[in-house]
């Protein structure tokens, strides 16, 4: 009989192992195996499991034969791991067993961590300004109610506050419909230079008020590819702007874009976008997080320029959306790279 629950054992597409009344694992899978060791069969699953919450389970549900559940807490080398464990009462040749079986719920548990971040930065970033207005607005209404100096200064601040606030909205909605649609490839015929001379021509005056020189070397032919026109004029400003904020007085931002040639990563014809600059350049451990929601280098700095933390992921989801990649190099004392790959067809 114990071939056949080795054998049953084995059928189980998760891994899962049977224990019997006396304690001791009958039979493991080799998924359960490789996630508990290889020589637990035979072991008494106390020092297979280890886990007071998991081993309370098991040990009611061999006393009283009801199904029960529990979570396994792991690490599978790259990151902590979180099983949903289901233990189920079965009968055995030697008497009434259990079966315990592991779904990995790591996935599950991860979006659910980044929901209860993303409410809480979200919360954190309303919360600073409303609570300058507030005070502010307190102040109005007494010791500067008669302060026509202080009042002007005030209401320039609650100004800004709340374009703050809007700008965040605004950024949130425009993340949500990204999100909405990434799965929804653009079909529209768009002209990547037009967009891109465009883009340049409206942020020309910001470039000139930083100082900084707006340069670009874009084909003598036309580069189509197809995008949602809106999506990508917010890339385009987006990385440019960021650029020009940025980078200092002095420097240069330019944008180039290359003829489409096969791009291995995207395994079709693609067009290439660069956006560079001679800047200070970004410190290598910030880069692999720049696409995270509401992620800064200096937050002070980024509250400053009018940023909301928000800018490099509505970028990542778009350029995810369009089929494409993005790709993020710096060097400190050098400058900062954005390449943009987006297929053509």
């Amino acid at each position: 009989m114990a071939p056949f629950i080795a054998a049953f054992v084995d059928a189980v597409p998760l891994p899962a192992l049977v224990i019997r009344r006396d304690e001791s694992i009958e039979a493991a899978n080799p998924q359960a195996r490789s996630l508990l060791g290889p020589g637990i069969v035979g072991r008494h699953f106390i020092t297979a499991l280890r886990q007071p919450q998991l081993l309370d389970a098991i040990e009611h549900s061999l006393r009283d034969s009801a199904p029960r559940a529990a979570d396994y807490m792991g690490n599978d080398g790259r990151q902590d791991t979180t099983f949903r464990v289901a233990v189920r009462p079965v009968e055995l040749p030697s008497g009434a067993g259990v079966l315990v079986s592991f779904e990995d719920v790591t996935h599950a548990e991860q979006l659910l961590q980044m929901r209860r971040d993303f409410v809480a930065n979200v919360s954190h970033e309303l919360k600073t300004p409303l609570t300058a207005l507030i005070g502010f607005i307190e102040t109005l209404k007494g010791p500067a109610r008669n302060d026509p100096v202080g009042q002007a200064r005030f209401l320039n601040i609650m100004e800004a506050e709340a374009h703050r606030m809007n700008r965040l909205v605004s950024d949130l909605l425009s993340l949500s419909r990204v999100e909405a649609d990434e799965r929804v490839r653009p079909t529209e015929r768009i002209d990547l230079g037009a967009s891109i001379m465009a883009t340049i021509n409206g942020l020309s005056p910001l470039a000139q008020e930083a100082e900084v020189t707006l340069v670009h070397d874009l084909p003598d032919t036309q580069v189509v590819v197809p995008a949602d026109r809106d999506q990508l004029h917010q890339v385009l400003t987006n990385l440019i702007e960021n650029a020009i904020k940025y980078c200092g007085k002095g420097t240069t931002v330019t944008v180039r874009l290359g003829v489409p040639n096969y791009a291995p990563g995207l395994r079709a014809q693609a067009a290439t976008l660069i956006i560079q600059d001679n800047g200070p350049g970004i410190d290598p451990i910030h880069l692999p997080r720049l696409t995270e929601r509401f992620y800064r280098i200096d937050t002070h700095r980024s509250r400053e320029m009018g940023g909301t933390g928000l800018g490099l992921a509505i970028v990542k989801h778009i350029v995810n959306r369009h089929r494409g990649r993005l790709k993020i190099q710096s060097e400190q004392g050098v400058g900062t790279r954005f390449t943009i790959t987006l297929p053509v067809s």
